[in-house]
C-alpha cells in the first residue's frame, strides 16, 4: 500500500506545478466600464493580446470564457461578450494561453468559429461610417421700415443673411459653414463704402477637417462652443478627443470691437480640458480652459473659465459656469490674483409631467479689457458686481392650456433701486369656433428709472393649413420715468402673416403700429427666405 506514496506525491505535485505555471503566464485584467453593448478591461499591458483573443473568468477553480477583444489600447481592451454572463465592474478576467474550458474538441471548434464570425461581425459595426455629404443653409433678404410723423422722419434697411452647415464636402473630411449678413440703411450708403464692415458683419466663416477619428482641426472664424465666452477666433483651432475626454488649442486674433473686421493686433490664444459621459440616467459634462487676450504685445485680459452641466438626478438639469480674471494692470502695477468676474447657476426641475420650475442666480462685474478701455478705465472699475436671480415656472393643468410666469430681480451697489420684472401669461390652443390659439399676457417693469406695465392680447392660427399662418396682437403699454412727471401711454396692434409659397421657399410680412398721444409709428418688416 506505501508504494503507491511516492506515485501519488508525484502526481499532487505536477498538478499544483501545472497550475502554477497556469497561474504564473496567465495575464489579469479588471473590468473597468460596463455599458449595454460592449466590456472594457484594462490591463498593466495589452502587449501579448491580440484582436480576437478570449478573456476568462475564474468560476469555482474553473477558467470560463466570458469575452472577446474586439480592440485595444496600450493599457486596456475593449470587448464584446460571449452569450448572457454577469460580470460586474471590478471584476478580474483573465488572458490565458491554453487554459482549458472543459468542452471537447468539437465544442471548441464551433465557438471558435462563432467568434471568428462574431468579431469580424462587431468589427464591421464598431468602423468608421463612410463619411456623406451633407448640405444645409438658408439665405433670406428682408427690410425693414419705419414710418412716423416724429422729427427723425422715415428710414428704411435692407438685411442679407447667409447661413450655411456643410458637411463632409464630396464625401471628404472637409467641412465648412458660414453665417453672414450685409446691413444696409437709406442715405447711409457712403459709410459702406468707405469702410465695408460698417454693413457687412461676418459671425462664422470657417473649414473644418477631420484628421482620423480623433483629430479636428478649424480654421477662420469661430466661436469655440467649449470656450465661447473668448467670443470668435479669427484663426486656428485643434481638438483631440481620447474616450471621453476632450483637449484643444486655439490661436489667432479678435474681431475687431469696433466694426467687427479682422483685426491682428488683438492676438488670443488658449487651451482646454473637457470630460463628457453619457449614464443611464443622463449625461455629464464639464470644462475647464484658459485664454490669454492682447493688444498690440501687451496683455489685455487673461481668465480661466469653468462649466460643468449634468442631468445626474431623474427629472434635474444643472448647468453652471464661472469666469475668473488672472490678470489686472491699474496705475502702472500689475496684480496676477484671481478675481471672480462672472457666475451662473441653474436648475431646472420637472416635478411633474406637466409642472416644471428653473431656478438660476447670476454674478457679474464689467470685463474689462486693460488695453482697449484703459481711456476710461477708472469708471469702469467703481461698478460693482451686478447680481440678478431668475424664476420661471410653467404649468398644463388641462390638455390645451398653458400657464406659466418668469420673475427677475437685478441689482448693482451703485442702483438707486434694483431692477424688478414679472411675466405672467396663459395661453389655450385650439379655441372652440375659431380654432385658433389665445394668448394672454402681463408684464411689469419697475427700474431706477422707469416703472411700467405692458398687458397684451394674441390670436394665432393656420389661415390655409400649413400654407398660410396668421397672427393679430394688442398691446397696452403705459411707462411712467422716476425722474420727471411725464409719463407715456401706448396702443400697438400687430398683423403679421407668414406664406409658405413652395417647398423650402417663404414669405413673412408684419405690420406695427404704435399710437400716442401725440405721435403715431408705423413699422413694416417684409422677409424672403429660401431654405436648401
Amino acid at each position: 500500500m506505501k508504494t503507491w506514496y511516492p506515485t501519488i506525491i508525484i502526481a499532487i505535485v505536477s498538478i499544483l506545478s501545472a497550475t502554477a505555471q497556469q497561474q504564473t503566464d496567465a495575464i489579469e485584467g479588471t473590468v473597468s466600464h460596463i455599458t449595454s453593448s460592449s466590456v472594457y478591461v484594462r490591463f498593466g499591458s495589452t502587449s501579448s493580446i491580440s484582436i480576437g483573443d478570449t478573456l476568462y473568468l475564474n468560476l469555482e477553480g474553473k477558467m470560463q470564457p466570458v469575452l472577446v477583444v474586439i480592440n485595444l489600447s496600450s493599457l486596456s481592451c475593449m470587448c464584446k461578450p460571449i452569450g448572457i454572463n454577469s460580470l460586474k465592474e471590478s471584476d478580474k478576467v483573465f488572458k490565458v494561453p491554453g487554459a482549458s474550458d472543459g468542452k471537447s474538441g468539437k465544442e471548441k471548434s464551433k465557438e471558435k468559429k462563432y467568434t471568428r464570425a462574431k468579431t469580424d461581425i462587431d468589427s464591421t459595426k464598431n468602423a468608421e461610417k463612410p463619411r456623406t455629404q451633407q448640405i444645409k443653409g438658408r439665405l433670406s433678404a428682408a427690410s425693414y421700415s419705419n414710418f412716423s410723423n416724429t422729427p427723425s422722419g422715415d428710414f428704411h434697411r435692407m438685411r442679407y443673411t447667409l447661413s450655411m452647415q456643410a458637411k463632409n464636402i464630396k464625401d471628404s473630411p472637409l467641412s465648412a459653414e458660414s453665417y453672414v449678413s450685409f446691413v444696409h440703411k437709406s442715405g447711409q450708403w457712403d459709410e459702406i463704402k468707405s469702410n465695408i464692415f460698417h454693413g457687412l458683419k461676418i459671425y462664422n466663416l470657417s473649414v473644418s477637417y477631420d484628421a482620423g477619428r480623433n483629430l479636428k482641426i478649424t480654421a477662420g472664424r469661430k466661436i469655440n462652443q467649449r470656450l465661447s465666452n473668448m467670443g470668435a477666433v479669427d484663426g486656428l483651432q485643434l481638438e483631440y478627443k481620447a474616450n471621453e475626454i476632450t483637449f484643444g488649442a486655439l490661436a489667432g486674433s479678435r474681431p475687431n470691437y469696433l466694426d467687427y473686421s479682422i483685426n491682428t493686433s488683438l492676438f488670443q490664444y488658449g487651451v482646454f480640458i473637457s470630460h463628457e459621459r453619457k449614464i443611464n440616467k443622463g449625461n455629464i459634462q464639464t470644462t475647464l480652459a484658459f485664454a490669454d487676450q492682447r493688444n498690440a504685445g501687451f496683455t489685455d485680459r487673461r481668465f480661466a473659465y469653468l462649466q460643468h452641466s449634468n442631468s445626474l438626478i431623474n427629472n434635474i438639469y444643472f448647468f453652471g459656469s464661472a469666469e475668473v480674471d488672472l490678470y489686472r494692470f491699474v496705475n502702472e502695477t500689475q496684480d496676477n490674483a484671481p478675481r471672480l468676474s462672472n457666475l451662473y447657476l441653474s436648475l431646472r426641475y420637472k416635478m411633474l409631467s406637466n409642472l416644471s420650475m428653473t431656478l438660476s442666480y447670476s454674478a457679474r462685474k464689467n470685463i474689462i479689457y486693460y488695453e482697449t478701455y484703459k481711456s476710461f478705465l477708472e469708471r469702469l472699475l467703481e461698478n460693482e458686481t451686478q447680481q440678478g436671480y431668475m424664476a420661471q415656472i410653467s404649468y398644463r393643468p388641462i390638455n390645451k392650456l398653458s400657464l406659466g410666469a418668469n420673475l427677475g430681480y437685478r441689482n448693482r451697489t451703485d442702483d438707486l433701486k434694483p431692477s424688478k420684472n414679472a411675466y405672467i401669461y396663459a395661453s389655450y390652443s385650439a379655441v372652440p369656433g375659431i380654432d385658433a390659439t389665445l394668448t394672454l399676457s402681463a408684464t411689469l417693469l419697475e427700474t431706477s428709472y422707469l416703472n411700467g406695465n405692458v398687458y397684451s392680447l394674441g390670436l394665432s392660427r393656420d389661415l390655409v393649413r400649413g400654407k398660410l399662418y396668421s397672427t393679430m396682437t394688442y398691446r397696452y403699454q403705459d411707462y411712467s420715468f422716476a425722474h420727471s412727471e411725464t409719463s407715456v401711454l401706448q396702443h400697438t396692434g400687430e398683423i403679421g402673416l407668414n406664406w409658405n409659397i413652395i417647398k423650402k421657399l417663404s414669405l413673412g410680412l408684419n405690420y406695427e403700429g404704435t399710437f400716442e398721444k401725440v405721435y403715431t409709428f408705423n413699422r413694416v418688416y417684409l422677409q424672403l427666405s429660401k431654405r436648401f
